[in-house]
């Protein structure tokens, strides 16, 4: 189980607000800290470790940037949208941040609001309204990929890449 505080955002949100094109040779940190920075200053500094984004059609627009990355950096607990761009879910699953897909999710929270998403019965809850919506299945092998760390851990593991060097 996934518990976390909504954060609520739009349709079409870009990933150059998730990792702005200025910033994409700079340090992870950097990076991070830059989430949002031009539609909502300061969001880095509320948001807490396993809260959850809910966003509305097509998250993740925009260039193959690893902007994925910037959010499991910030420590969110998982991403739910009406629709995720395939560019971007393709780098949650490479970077170990979990997303998926929901119909009716946007509508079915409010920001403040605490969502609870099960993997195990595919379904995320309001614990406020009580309602309960499927989310739409992620084959196991990108869904162990994601909640695991993401394909760059599985590769120092199997000897395909030298391990990432400490901070």
């Amino acid at each position: 189980m996934i518990t976390g505080h909504v954060w609520k955002f739009g349709d079409d949100i870009n990933t150059d607000l998730m990792l702005p094109g200025p910033l994409l040779t700079a340090s992870e940190e950097e990076q991070r800290r830059a989430v949002f920075s031009a539609n909502r200053p300061g969001w880095v500094d509320e948001v807490r470790p396993r809260d959850i984004l809910i966003g509305g059609r097509n998250f993740g627009t925009g260039s193959s940037r690893p902007a994925a990355r910037s959010l499991r950096n910030l420590g969110l607990g998982a991403l739910i949208a009406e629709s995720i761009n395939g560019l971007f879910f393709r780098n949650a699953v490479s970077f170990g941040f979990v997303a998926f897909e929901c119909r009716g999710i946007h509508a079915a929270f409010e920001e403040g609001q605490t969502a609870e998403i099960s993997i195990e019965s595919w379904t995320v809850r309001n614990r406020e309204s009580g309602a309960v919506l499927p989310i739409s299945p992620v084959p196991e092998q990108l869904l162990s990929l994601m909640i695991s760390g993401g394909i760059y851990p599985l590769l120092e593991t199997q000897g395909l890449i030298a391990p990432k060097a400490a901070s």
